[in-house]
């Protein structure tokens, strides 16, 4: 079980909004709205996603990397190597 399962339905709500902010997105670029407007949904946009993001990793360190840890071995290391490029992903995103 994946650590975010308990709140799957959560991010699911979330990401279905964040799918209609882009559609929204690409509704003001075709109805020629001003380039600050559109930006500033972009900012929106991105800013939710930086929020699913950042509550996935919390639950994978917190119950995925946690539980590898516990029970040790090459496996433990390889979970904390996988958290660490994934936050590297999102620090450069």
């Amino acid at each position: 079980m994946h650590g975010y399962a308990r709140d799957k339905d959560d991010y699911l709500r979330r990401l279905r909004r964040i799918e209609g902010q882009i559609r929204g997105l690409q509704r003001m670029v075709e109805e020629d709205t001003y380039c600050i407007d559109v930006l500033t949904q972009v900012s929106a946009a991105t800013s939710a996603l930086h929020s699913v993001a950042l509550g996935l990793l919390e639950q994978h360190l917190s119950h995925c990397v946690a539980q590898a840890v516990a029970e040790g071995g090459d496996a433990a290391a390889g979970k904390v190597r996988e958290a660490s490029d994934a936050i590297a992903r999102l620090v450069r995103s």
